[in-house]
């Protein structure tokens, strides 16, 4: 009788756990759905700045440069002259180089140019009757300017993304492709997926470690290696730095999609059985967190550096000091028999 009762009670609380459940669900996609449109709506609400170029009237004993807005010489610069986010007009003299990064080099009628150009993100346009050293060089990259002179005139745009529908599919779409792929990678190596979890949820740190050394000993050692090494034997090197870093960056982010998908099942009620679903989820997690304003940088440099631990320490054995431990256990029962 009381085992009936348990069942007919246990059959009545199931729907009631799964409906509050799904209430709960629905609940926080309402909230952040809310808290999306809001950052939508906010960064909907900013203006652009009026640009007034700067102006160079007399002799620029220096390099002439402006920021966030474009250049103008009438004068003469006798040093050269850049333009960070914008145009460089050139109607008077330049003796130097002459440089403008998201923006374009304008050369008017009756100017001087003495040095080489160098043109990122826009073009390089001159008059018939200017004038350019005949051994001087143009470098020209024509493309992205919009994007260039936006990140010149304002860098901490760099750190708060533009809430948009295209930045918003794109995130979906790298949700969707860090899912497939670590399915694949999972389903074609189980065993080493699986190694890589259990050796980030036993030794983290030590794993943090490692890929923080390594990380420095890479951004020091190829610049170094480049520069003080014969050629061969450096590019091979850099080659070389580049495939750890994306073979580690491949392997490491699943095994990490993968931890941090079982930790999640773990606190919520959501197909905890399935690994797909924690794929999912730890896939889910980490894009959301990289898209937050200001910090994805430290959260892009932590994915990185335990990556580049978790493929430094490919061959590390978890279980080393559960062995230690046996073998001294071992030791000390064939010592006591022997006393």
């Amino acid at each position: 009788m009381d085992e009936s009762i348990v069942t007919t009670a246990e059959s009545l609380l199931a729907p009631r756990i799964g409906v509050a459940n799904y209430r709960w669900a629905i609940r926080s996609s309402a909230i952040a759905t809310v808290l999306l449109l809001a950052v939508i709506a906010i960064s909907g609400q900013t203006s652009a700045p009026t640009e007034q170029p700067y102006v160079v009237d007399g002799v620029a004993e220096t390099m002439a440069y402006s920021v966030g807005r474009s250049l103008r010489i009438n004068g003469t610069a006798k040093d050269g002259a850049i333009a960070f986010g914008g145009d460089v007009i050139v109607q008077g003299v330049v003796h130097g180089d002459v440089a403008a990064i998201g923006g374009s080099v304008i050369q008017l009628e009756g100017s001087t140019i003495g040095g080489d150009v160098f043109v990122f993100g826009g073009i390089y346009r001159h008059e018939e009757n200017s004038n350019r050293n005949a051994a001087s060089t143009t470098i020209m990259y024509a493309g992205y300017e919009e994007e260039l002179r936006n990140i010149m005139r304002a860098p901490s745009g760099l750190l708060t993304p533009h809430w948009s529908p295209a930045y918003v599919g794109m995130r979906l779409l790298a949700i969707l492709f860090w899912f497939v792929v670590s399915l694949a990678l999972t389903a074609a190596m189980p065993g080493t997926i699986s190694r890589g979890v259990a050796r980030l949820q036993l030794t983290s740190l030590r794993v943090g470690v490692i890929g923080l050394l390594g990380a420095i000993i890479i951004s020091v050692g190829v610049p170094v290696s480049l520069r003080y090494l014969p050629t061969p034997i450096s590019v091979i090197m850099t080659l070389m730095a580049l495939l750890l870093l994306l073979i580690a960056w491949l392997f490491g982010r699943v095994m990490i999609h993968a931890a941090t998908g079982r930790w999640l099942q773990r606190c919520f009620p959501m197909g905890r059985n399935s690994e797909s679903v924690s794929l999912l989820l730890g896939t889910t997690f980490w894009i959301t967190l990289s898209s937050l304003p200001f910090i994805w940088p430290l959260v892009v440099a932590v994915l990185l550096v335990i990556s580049l631990g978790l493929g430094l320490t490919a061959r590390y054995h978890v279980t080393w000091a559960r062995r230690a431990k046996l073998a001294l256990q071992s030791n000390k029962i064939k010592f006591d028999k022997a006393a």
